[in-house]
């Protein structure tokens, strides 16, 4: 358990934010452009994964802003 303040919870919070950014970024720069021709339904199951995928790294990347490991 953690007793003293740490910086990594708001450096985490700001490089999650980066990170957020960046990969919406290139979803919308690379992505967007090549299913843009599809209709509604065809985009919908890929928007829905793309918003999904990010959140696979997450719970490693919490763990380590609370313990400082990544296991």
């Amino acid at each position: 358990m953690r007793t003293e303040p740490t910086l990594r919870i708001p450096l985490g919070v700001l490089a999650l934010l980066v990170a957020l950014l960046a990969y919406g970024l290139v979803v919308a720069r690379y992505v967007a452009p090549l299913i843009a021709g599809w209709p509604a339904l065809g985009q919908l199951p890929v928007y829905v994964v793309l918003g999904v995928v990010w959140l696979l790294p997450l719970k490693r990347f919490l763990i380590w802003m609370e313990t400082g490991r990544f296991g």
